[in-house]
C-alpha cells in the first residue's frame, strides 16, 4: 500500500492504487465514480489523483449504498446530493437557533421599543391580572 502523503493540515492523501487495494475495488471503478461526479479527488501537478480522508468517507458511503443496499449510481448521486442539502439545512437551523438564543438572552426589556417601531400599527390594551401592558392590533375588517 502506498504511503499517504501529509499536508500542513495533517490530513493524509492516498494514491488511487492504495485506495483501490484498501477497499478491494478496481482503480477503473474509482475513475468511474469521478467521471460520474460522485468523487472529487485532488490532483498533483503531475495530474495524479490524491484521495483525502473526506473522499474516503464519501467512497465508503458509495460502497455501502451499492454493495449492501443495491443502489445504482444514479440513486447514489441523488442520495449524496440530498445528504449534502440536509447537512446545509442542519447548519442553517443551528445558526438560527443560536440567533434565537442570543435574542432571548438579550431579554424582553426592550419589547415596548420594538413594538413602537413595528411596521404594523398597534394600540395599548390593559389585560386584567397582568402586571404589564400588552400591545395588540385593534384593526377590524368590514
Amino acid at each position: 500500500m502506498a504511503r499517504p502523503r501529509s499536508t500542513s493540515t495533517g490530513k493524509g492523501y492516498y494514491m488511487i492504487s492504495a485506495v483501490a487495494t484498501r477497499y478491494n475495488i478496481h482503480p477503473q471503478t474509482l475513475r468511474l465514480y469521478e467521471r460520474e461526479g460522485l468523487l472529487k479527488p485532488s490532483r498533483t501537478e503531475g495530474n495524479t489523483r490524491l484521495y483525502s480522508d473526506d473522499d474516503l468517507a464519501v467512497l465508503e458511503t458509495i460502497l455501502a449504498l451499492t454493495r449492501d443496499l443495491g443502489v445504482n449510481l444514479a440513486g447514489v448521486e441523488i442520495i449524496l446530493n440530498m445528504r449534502q442539502k440536509m447537512e446545509t439545512m442542519q447548519r442553517e437551523v443551528n445558526e438560527f437557533m443560536q440567533y434565537v438564543k442570543r435574542e432571548l438572552a438579550r431579554g424582553l426589556g426592550d419589547w415596548e421599543l420594538r413594538l413602537n417601531t413595528a411596521l404594523v400599527p398597534a394600540s395599548t390594551v390593559e389585560r386584567p391580572n397582568s402586571p404589564k401592558t400588552i400591545t395588540v392590533e385593534t384593526e377590524t375588517k368590514r
